[in-house]
């Protein structure tokens, strides 16, 4: 009897060692491919999102994109940044985050990029429009938040 429960102990050590394994490889053979930036239009909040944001946030802003898993800490569900605060969507510091102007700890991982100098970049320097990116950016997350 006991060599009987001994046996089936093994087997499911071995049965959940097998699975962590194929666990592992299969987050391993996921890799974030970096692309240069794209110049979408900075006119729509939505548009913008989608080409840069819901690769990791997903289209829903849920932090499920096809990326995401890539990633070693999840994307931020954008849907609930008012709810985490207090109910007040926190324009200001979303785009103090999307800039580069927020503290390192408060952005996030190094996994998303700081959009500001690469919004810079495509832009050729013209702050106006860099500042129109973020704005609508913001706007359009906010538009995202839960109810």
């Amino acid at each position: 009897m006991h060599r009987m429960k001994f046996i089936c102990v093994v087997a499911i050590l071995v049965t959940i060692s097998a699975f962590a394994v194929r666990q592992a490889a299969r987050a391993q053979s996921t890799t974030v491919k970096h692309v240069a930036i794209t110049n979408t239009p900075s006119n729509s909040g939505q548009e913008m999102f989608r080409s840069y944001c819901a690769a990791c946030h997903g289209l829903d802003a849920k932090g499920s994109g096809p990326a995401a898993s890539a990633l070693k800490t999840p994307p931020t569900d954008l849907t609930t940044l008012a709810q985490k605060n207090g109910g007040k969507y926190p324009a200001s510091h979303v785009a103090a985050v999307l800039g580069g102007q927020a503290p390192t700890r408060s952005h996030g991982t190094q996994d998303m990029p700081i959009w500001g100098p690469l919004f810079w970049s495509i832009s050729q320097g013209d702050e106006a429009q860099v500042q129109q990116r973020i704005t609508n950016l913001v706007t359009y997350i906010e538009s995202q938040q839960a109810r």
